[in-house]
């Protein structure tokens, strides 16, 4: 059983917070930017990645069936255009962010 004692106790402790919080004031949302570096590094890397996981998969098949510059010449072609891709959606998708609407809300 809880005290009167006690009732009260609490009952002047929650004003007290219900104050303080009342007095603090919200923090302003922090907008979240990206340096120009950040953004060339993240387009880079996805580049890379699509080009080495291509070569990867080439070299990978030309192994297996014996055929070696056929594979890997393809998939490095094609890695390099699912990098390319990615590059461009990553670049609308910042713009997108800068310019205040939702990816795809332009008619893409």
């Amino acid at each position: 059983m809880v005290d009167p004692e006690d009732k009260a106790r609490l009952a002047r402790l929650d004003q007290r917070i219900k104050a303080v919080k009342g007095e603090t004031r919200e923090r302003p949302k922090i907008e979240e930017h990206h340096s120009q570096a950040q953004l060339a590094w993240r387009m880079v890397i996805e580049l890379v990645a699509g080009l080495g996981i291509g070569f990867g998969m080439g070299y990978g098949l030309d192994v297996l069936f014996g055929t070696l510059p056929i594979f890997l010449v393809v998939m490095t072609l094609l890695g390099f255009v699912a990098g390319v891709r990615t590059m461009l959606r990553s670049a609308r998708e910042i713009q997108d962010e800068q310019a205040g609407t939702t990816p795809g809300e332009n008619g893409d």
